[in-house]
């Protein structure tokens, strides 16, 4: 146990594509080092995943984001898909702080 006294940390989601996998790690990275704890979704290794468990991975992710103080959007390039809009409209709706690892675009293909 350390004898090093740590204020309650600050709780942070990260949100956004799985497929930012570096972007993701360098965040978590990043703010673990700052004392944060930090929540992320898990990319899986199966290719093809059945339709109801996708949407219960989803609403897992939306119950990290009630646990967080901050939702961190992972969005390289400002890159903002649908889901990860989604879970801004969801932390907004419950008061949760959002920050942009960039600004987001003002279009997204």
């Amino acid at each position: 146990m350390s004898n090093v006294p740590v204020a309650r940390p600050r709780i942070v989601c990260l949100c956004g594509s799985l497929r930012f996998s570096e972007e993701f790690a360098a965040e978590r990275t990043r703010l673990t080092l700052d004392l944060a704890i930090v929540l992320a979704p898990e990319a899986t290794e199966a290719s093809v995943l059945d339709s109801s468990l996708v949407q219960a991975l989803g609403e897992l992710h939306l119950r990290r984001i009630d646990l967080a103080d901050e939702v961190r959007i992972v969005n390289p390039g400002g890159y903002l898909g649908e889901a990860t809009r989604r879970e801004i409209a969801y932390g907004t709706a419950s008061g949760k702080r959002i920050t942009y690892l960039h600004e987001p675009a003002m279009t997204d293909t």
